[in-house]
């Protein structure tokens, strides 16, 4: 396998990259060896000695070190950029959490008129400032994270099919033997990619409690997530679940998970991670759902660098390795990795479908047999 990593790896954390050259390419001494390079050795901060930035990224709200989506995407523009001798730098829009569409707009804008070649946009609230920069700056290459096809010749939209690592967390969930989930979703319940993580982590628990002749209960709430952040209504809202007896919580929005992890230690139970393997954030995460963020990025900034401007939508699934649970690092102990394998086949293959309605804010509507949706 396969174990989710052929193409794009979810423990980027901790995988390292040989440098070629490029920012970092030194010299060892005489050593034929190359110089392995992780995300975290190339720094945040580049020092362009004329003021200009080839590689820009745009955050749309959230913070750039969430240690989920904002932070590996980063990681990505930084890895490629350092590989390839590019310069880079990072803008974040006014107002921190609370960015507007005009917030946006400038901090694109300036990006392109310090000479951006390229600006990747991660989030769906990216749409509004793409629509009005991208035109104004034809020959600039823009790279939409968690978008789609906006019908822009300079606008490619990288997505991920969410629903299938949220099937496998859920089914691996209840596969080890919880039967009492959660899941504390970013957003407000309009971000279409969590949206889609939320459903088909009900709709896996559901296939699993039906292999497993079981029932199970959930809670399922889009509340104190609009801006993707921790705090401390958020961490008594998820302490009150947990100590009405949740088990298990998928936390599904930046730095949400440092609430969740927070109530998780205090009750002694578990999270589940979004996005990248965050089981080195605490250790409460039992597994988490992920997606290649770093390695698109740099696989669309590659292709826009060979092969000029991309459109269209790049979308990435199982039948990619682009989705997955880190199974190295997983602490699941009732349910097997070849168990895990044999399911991944089956969605990799089509045999199994999972229904990926980004309108399905509410699974409880949904007709899950096997889950009793809690307030």
């Amino acid at each position: 396998m396969k174990k989710f990593l052929a193409l794009l790896l979810c423990l980027a954390m901790v995988f390292t990259f040989a440098a070629c050259g490029g920012n970092g390419g030194t010299d060892q001494g005489g050593s034929d060896e190359p110089t392995e390079v992780t995300f975290d050795d190339i720094d945040d901060n580049y020092e362009s000695a004329d003021g200009t930035y080839q590689i820009a990224m745009v955050t749309d709200v959230g913070q750039l070190k969430d240690g989920s989506f904002n932070q590996f995407t980063w990681n990505g523009v930084k890895m490629y950029a350092y590989e390839n001798g590019k310069s880079y730098k990072y803008y974040q829009p006014a107002n921190g959490s609370a960015a507007t569409d005009d917030d946006r707009i400038k901090a694109m804008t300036d990006a392109c008129d310090a000479g951006a070649e390229v600006i990747v946009t991660p989030g769906f609230l990216q749409a509004t400032a793409l629509e009005t920069v991208a035109p104004q700056y034809p020959e600039v290459q823009f790279i939409f994270i968690d978008g789609w096809d906006m019908g822009l010749d300079n606008v490619l939209g990288v997505s991920y099919q969410e629903e299938q690592a949220g099937y496998l967390a859920g089914y691996a969930a209840v596969m080890e033997g919880f039967t009492k989930l959660g899941f504390s979703g970013g957003g407000g319940g309009s971000n279409p990619a969590c949206i889609r993580y939320g459903y088909g982590y009900a709709q896996g628990a559901n296939a699993a409690a039906e292999a497993k002749g079981v029932d199970v209960s959930m809670r399922y709430s889009w509340e104190y997530g609009s801006s993707f952040s921790a705090s401390d209504d958020l961490q008594a809202m998820l302490a009150g679940w947990f100590n009405a007896g949740t088990e298990v919580i998928f936390m599904c929005g930046g730095t949400m998970f440092n609430s969740g992890a927070a109530a998780a230690e205090a009750a002694d139970a578990a999270i589940i991670g979004v996005d990248v393997d965050q089981s080195n954030q605490s250790d409460t995460v039992v597994t988490s759902a992920c997606k290649g963020l770093a390695q698109s990025v740099q696989i669309s900034l590659g292709n826009f660098y060979n092969n000029g401007l991309q459109k269209g939508a790049l979308v990435l699934g199982a039948a990619d390795d682009a989705v997955g649970l880190p199974v190295d690092t997983w602490s699941l102990e009732n349910w097997t990795v070849d168990d895990y394998n044999a399911l991944f086949e089956q969605i990799k293959s089509g045999e199994i479908v999972i229904d990926n309605s980004s309108d399905m804010a509410d699974p409880s509507q949904a007709g899950l047999d096997h889950i009793t949706f809690e307030n």
